[in-house]
């Protein structure tokens, strides 16, 4: 349920499993810990509440929030290992959190000191081989369609979307996204386009039906690849719309146009001269391309939590880092635009769509797998209302393609290159 400030007021077992509140007993030591815990947030206005019902609060400013401990271990594994253990004993019931979710995690997010962890600590874990990419995406997409269509758009989209008007509604503002990457790509009719990652689709339709192009389109999930094609048969696409079940490493070919919508992400920082190669490979003399993909603010770890038990594999990049796909192969940068607000309104109404459909995701899964969602779709707001997120759309084309236009008006212009 949602509360009067936009976020999300949330309560899970009242005594779960295990509840060491039978025996009402709390070590003075226990305390001390709970202290630290919320000093190492920084002492926002927060209490925690232990599992005998007793309160503790750092400060004396009034408490916006109640972090409530069911359980002993619950407060010691989120000392030990906080970016871990916590969204994990949160998804078990172990841990509530009483009040905003999203602006409590925007506090974890911003606290003092709040460490960025340099990339080069885990750059080796992120292998990111066709067999380890396919187990990757099978353990995030293909949890079921159905699930995501409780919450996504009609478009099936789930990338981020782009408010012309921030009152824009999610599918209009997914609509208007698509149209932006084709605007900035300026498609023209007849032309042949490649898409690496396409999800459910959507966006090889939309380029296909609004601007002539034919697409291939290129994804190793099977769910979203078996979605795509049956939609576009029923939408009579199909003979401009070519979906793949297949890894971008398997293009072949040569287009006018290479665009990517988030997969950069998943491929891993040692793959992106590979990916490079690729783009230089298939684009003509006057090919361009367009990459939108979640990134960081600078060079540093992913957040541990979200790889580990979200999205395994991931490695968001630094606007730096990109750059290393297309500088070996002199593909030069044309435009570069940071979305981040637009992802953040975007995940504003997947959050509240996500609360509105959560009697029907239990009924498909179980408590934990809802609470663990919720952990991710709050946290992932906040990342991006913080700061700590971005998302980056980077437009490109070789260096000796001067065809390029003169202003932006093109971007802006509802006719711009549409049938």
């Amino acid at each position: 349920m949602s509360d009067s400030n936009g976020g999300v007021a949330l309560a899970g077992p009242e005594t779960p499993p295990g509840d060491e509140s039978r025996n009402g007993h709390v070590y003075a030591w226990e305390r001390r810990l709970l202290k630290k815990v919320l000093a190492a947030l920084g002492n926002p206005p927060v209490s925690g509440i232990l599992w005998n019902g007793e309160e503790v609060r750092p400060t004396d400013r009034p408490a916006a929030t109640r972090l409530r401990f069911h359980r002993r271990k619950a407060l010691l594994k989120s000392l030990l290992d906080p970016e871990l253990y916590f969204g994990d004993e949160y998804a078990a019931g172990r841990i509530d959190i009483e009040g905003d979710l999203v602006r409590f995690i925007e506090q974890a997010f911003n606290r003092p000191g709040a460490p960025q962890d340099p990339r080069s600590a885990l750059r080796r874990r992120h292998r990111n081989s066709l067999t380890r990419s396919r187990a990757n995406i099978f353990h995030h997409y293909d949890v079921s369609n159905d699930f995501f269509k409780l919450w996504l758009d009609d478009q099936m989209v789930y990338t981020c979307a782009y408010f012309a008007d921030p009152a824009m509604s999610l599918e209009a503002a997914q609509v208007a996204k698509m149209d932006h990457v084709c605007r900035k790509l300026r498609l023209r009719p007849g032309e042949r386009v490649v898409e690496a990652g396409c999800g459910w689709g959507s966006l090889a339709r939309h380029m296909a039906s609004r601007y002539g192009v034919k697409v291939d389109a290129f994804n190793i999930s099977h769910e979203q690849i078996a979605y795509a094609r049956d939609r576009a048969r029923r939408e009579g696409l199909d003979r401009l719309v070519t979906y793949h079940e297949a890894d971008y490493r398997d293009i072949r070919g040569t287009y006018d146009a290479f665009v990517s919508v988030g997969m950069l992400e998943h491929v891993g920082i040692e793959n992106y001269a590979n990916l490079g190669s690729i783009i230089d490979r298939c684009l003509t003399p006057k090919g361009r391309g367009l990459i939108h993909t979640i990134g960081l603010h600078r060079p540093m770890r992913f957040n541990r939590w979200l790889e580990a038990r979200i999205f395994p594999g991931a490695e968001p990049p630094a606007l730096s880092e990109l750059m290393t796909v297309l500088e070996p192969y002199d593909l030069t940068v044309l435009d570069v635009e940071n979305l981040r607000n637009h992802y953040a309104q975007t995940l504003r109404h997947w959050l509240a769509r996500f609360e509105n459909a959560v009697e029907e995701i239990g009924a498909m899964f179980d408590e934990r797998f809802v609470r663990l969602w919720r952990f991710y779709l709050a946290g992932s707001l906040a990342a991006y209302t913080s700061g700590w997120m971005q998302l980056f759309q980077v437009l490109f084309n070789r260096r000796t393609n001067d065809d390029v236009p003169w202003n932006r008006a093109h971007l802006y212009q509802t006719n711009a290159g549409g049938t």
